[in-house]
């Protein structure tokens, strides 16, 4: 077995440089990002990536910054909570 250490993907949320949004995405679609969400207004872009592959995406022309995502997801209101 060669290179057994691949990692299951992880989410991450990226600043971009909002005028260069467009570019930044074929790029870290290329790095081997999922994007799950663009917001070009506020220069954010979400999704997932394998772990080992965030290096490559940190060095996206563009990518201001990459961190985890630590969006906490809390069930709707009407939902009982247990």
């Amino acid at each position: 077995m060669s290179g057994s250490s691949q990692s299951g993907p992880v989410g991450v949320v990226l600043a971009v440089d909002p005028d260069r949004f467009a570019e930044v995405i074929e790029a870290a679609r290329r790095a081997g990002l999922t994007v799950t969400g663009e917001q070009p207004i506020l220069g954010t872009l979400s999704g997932t990536i394998a772990e080992d592959r965030i290096p490559a995406l940190k060095e996206v022309a563009g990518v201001e910054a990459v961190d985890r995502d630590r969006t906490i997801r809390l069930p709707p209101p009407d939902s009982p909570i247990q």
